[in-house]
C-alpha cells in the first residue's frame, strides 16, 4: 500500500525560522523613505513595527530563533501534514509522484497564523496595546484577530471591499476574535476618502487597504502598530516552518522534489514552502526547479517591471525593489482575493529576476478547473489562491504524463476554500470569466513610478 501521510510529531515542530537573506544570490536593495527616497532609518520604520521586527528584516542570520510562546501556539496546529496525492496521481494518469502540503488545517484555515502570532508575540513583548492591518479575501485578517486575540492586542483591520461583500464568514470570524473591521476604502482615513472622491464605487485593492492601515497607524502618535501579512521579510521569514517541515516530511517519504510550486500574490506562502528547497539549490547543489504561480489578471512577475515602486497606493509605505504593475494599479475583481497585490516581496522579485525562481501566471477559469478536479479526487477543496499552485502541479504532472518521465511534485496547499463558496458557486454557474491585464494600464501605471536615482 502507498503510503499517503507524513506525519511529524510535536517533538520536530522548528525552533528556527530560516532566514533567505544569508544566501541570496544578489545583493539586498535598499528600501527607501517614501518623501525622500534615500535609504529608511529605524526610526522611520519603528513608527510601524517593533524594533525586533525591524532587526529581523535586515538581519543576515542564517536561523533566527522561534520563541518558545510561538512554538506554544504554533502547536496547535503544527506541524501540518505533507501528503501525497495519489487519487490525483490516478486521475491524472500520471507517473509524477504529488504531494501537497497543506496549512487549511490551521485554526483558521490557512498559512497566515505562522506569521500572525510571530507578530503579534513581538508586539506584545514591545507593549505594544492596539495594532491596525489591511487583508484581501480575509485570510490574513482572520489570522491576525486570532493571534491578537491570543495576545490580548485591540486590532482594526481594513478589508478590501469587495472580499468584504464576496467573503462575508470570513469576516464574520474576525468579528468572533473581537476585531474591528472596515470595508475599504473607507471615510475614515485621507488615503480611503481620496479613492472615495474620484470613484465613490470604488471595489478597493490591497494597495488602498494598506494606505489605510499604514496612515492608522503612522497618525496614532504611537499608540497602534502595523501588521503585514506578505511582501516584507520577516513576513516571508515566519512562514519557513512550512518549507523546513517539508524537507524533513520528504526524507519520511524517501523522495526529493524535482518541482516545487506556490501561488504568490506578495511571496508569503509561496517562501514558506520554497525557500528551504531555494536554500538547497543555492547551498547543496540540488537542482529543483522552484515556480511562483500568480493570476494572469494581477500579473506582476510576468508582466510587470523590476523596479522601485511604493508598496501603496497612497505612496506612503516604504518604497521597495520589486516586481510592480504600478502601485495606482487597481485589479478586477477576482475570486482570489488574497492576490491582488500590485507589487511582489522583493526577495521573490530578486530571485526571479536573477532566475532562481521561475514565475508563471494562470487565467482565472482554469484554475477553478483544477480546484475542482483536485477536490474531486482528494476530497479537499482548495482557497481560490491556492488553486493556482493546484494548476501547475497538475499542469506538470501532465506533461510528465506526455514525457513518461516520472518527477516529484511538491506544492503548497496554502489555505482550504470553506468560506469561498460564493466565488465556487459563481464558477459552477458559468458566472467568472478570464481577466487578461490591459498592457495599455500596465504602461499608464509606470508613469507614476517614483523618481530613484540609485
Amino acid at each position: 500500500m502507498t503510503r499517503r501521510q507524513f506525519l511529524l510529531e510535536e517533538s520536530r515542530l522548528p525552533r528556527a525560522w530560516y532566514n533567505i537573506n544569508a544566501d541570496m544570490p544578489v545583493p539586498p536593495q535598499p528600501v527607501l523613505h517614501p518623501k525622500t527616497l534615500e535609504p529608511v532609518t529605524p526610526d522611520f520604520l519603528s513608527v510601524l513595527f517593533p524594533m525586533a521586527l525591524i532587526m529581523q528584516e535586515v538581519s543576515t542570520e542564517r536561523y533566527i530563533e522561534i520563541p518558545e510562546p510561538v512554538r506554544e501556539i504554533y502547536r496547535l496546529w503544527r506541524p501540518t501534514p505533507l501528503i501525497r496525492a495519489t487519487r490525483l496521481e490516478k486521475a491524472l494518469d500520471t507517473p509524477a509522484h504529488i504531494y501537497f502540503k497543506y496549512e487549511g488545517v490551521s485554526p483558521v484555515g490557512s498559512h497566515k497564523p505562522n506569521t500572525a502570532v510571530a507578530q503579534a508575540f513581538y508586539n506584545k513583548e514591545a507593549g505594544t496595546r492596539a495594532m491596525c492591518t489591511e487583508t484581501g479575501a480575509g485570510q490574513w485578517g482572520s489570522a491576525m484577530a486570532m493571534a491578537c486575540n491570543f495576545f490580548g492586542l485591540d486590532l482594526e483591520i481594513f478589508m478590501v471591499k469587495v472580499s468584504y461583500h464576496q467573503k462575508p464568514y470570513r469576516r464574520v470570524i474576525m468579528d468572533n476574535f473581537g476585531a474591528t473591521v472596515y470595508a475599504s476604502p473607507t471615510d475614515r482615513t485621507h488615503a480611503g476618502r481620496a479613492v472615495l472622491a474620484e470613484n465613490p464605487e470604488s471595489p478597493g485593492s490591497l494597495g488602498i487597504a494598506i494606505s489605510e492601515a499604514v496612515e492608522t497607524a503612522a497618525v496614532s502618535g504611537g499608540a497602534k502598530k502595523y501588521a503585514l501579512g506578505s511582501v516584507l521579510g520577516h513576513v516571508l521569514m515566519h512562514q519557513t516552518v512550512i518549507g523546513l517541515e517539508a524537507l524533513e516530511q520528504m526524507e519520511m517519504a524517501g523522495e526529493y522534489p524535482d518541482i516545487v510550486i506556490g501561488c504568490a500574490g506578495g511571496g508569503s506562502s509561496f517562501a514558506g514552502l520554497a525557500y528551504p528547497f531555494v536554500r538547497e539549490n543555492l547551498t547543496n547543489g540540488k537542482k529543483t526547479k522552484i515556480i511562483a504561480v500568480e493570476p494572469a489578471s494581477c500579473p506582476s512577475m510576468t508582466r510587470g517591471k523590476y523596479t522601485f515602486d511604493y508598496g501603496d497606493t497612497a505612496a506612503s509605505a516604504p518604497v521597495m525593489k520589486m516586481y510592480t504593475l504600478g502601485h495606482t494599479f487597481i485589479p478586477p475583481s477576482i475570486h482570489a482575493g488574497g492576490l491582488r497585490y500590485h507589487g511582489m516581496s522583493a526577495s521573490v522579485s530578486a530571485l526571479v529576476d536573477h532566475g532562481d525562481v521561475e514565475a508563471r501566471a494562470v487565467p482565472q477559469l482554469a484554475t477553478f478547473a483544477a480546484a475542482v478536479e483536485f477536490s474531486k479526487a482528494e476530497g479537499i477543496l482548495p482557497a481560490p489562491e491556492s488553486a493556482h499552485a493546484v494548476r501547475v502541479a497538475i499542469d506538470e504532472a501532465l506533461e510528465c504524463k506526455k514525457s513518461g518521465q516520472k518527477k516529484v511534485i511538491v506544492f503548497n496547499l496554502s489555505g482550504h476554500g470553506h468560506f469561498d463558496m460564493m466565488a465556487y458557486d459563481a464558477y459552477h454557474r458559468g458566472q467568472l470569466q478570464d481577466h487578461d491585464y490591459p498592457q495599455a494600464q500596465v504602461d499608464e501605471a509606470m508613469t507614476h513610478l517614483p523618481k530613484v536615482s540609485l
